[in-house]
């Protein structure tokens, strides 16, 4: 009886070693296939790509500008005419901003120099988007500032705006 057992479990054993062997063989196989397996193409949207900030609205408030205004003061900043009041006035007016709400500082100092610092502000809301360029500014400069009281955005003498 002692030898049958034995003889039974080899049988044994040699069937279930044949079957993994059978099934290793079976998967090697589906790893390396003969052709390719079909792929599925999945369709997906192609990404937004933003075109700059935001145009302005009227439901706006400064700091949803602040981007278009440091864009445009940027784009001056880095052209021939980068401390002309003008410039900066007139390129903010070309991206919609009020030009009745601008103040500017002067380009040239009493002497005739170019100034070393020219600042230009947009009154929006109640807010000021203020701009700061120039050669004693590290770089072009742009931040949200509250209306003064007295009104306006910008503390001392502006030049008048008449063009």
């Amino acid at each position: 009886m002692r030898v049958l057992r034995s003889r039974s479990t080899r049988a044994l054993v040699g069937t279930f070693g044949a079957l993994v062997v059978a099934a290793s063989i079976a998967g090697c196989s589906m790893l390396f296939p003969d052709e390719p397996p079909a792929t599925t193409t999945i369709e997906t949207p192609a990404p937004t790509i933003s075109e700059g900030p935001a145009p302005l609205s009227p439901e706006s408030t400064a700091t949803d500008n602040l981007p278009l205004f440091t864009e445009v003061m940027n784009q001056v900043a880095a052209s021939p005419d980068s401390v002309a009041g003008r410039a900066y006035v007139d390129a903010l007016v070309a991206a919609g901003f009020d030009k009745s709400t601008m103040q500017v500082t002067a380009d040239r100092t009493s002497v005739d120099d170019p100034v070393d610092s020219l600042q230009f502000s947009v009154l929006w809301a109640g807010e000021c988007l203020v701009g700061q360029v120039g050669p004693s500014t590290p770089a072009p400069t742009a931040t949200v500032l509250p209306e003064l009281p007295s009104g306006g955005c910008l503390i001392g003498q502006t030049r008048p705006i008449d063009w």
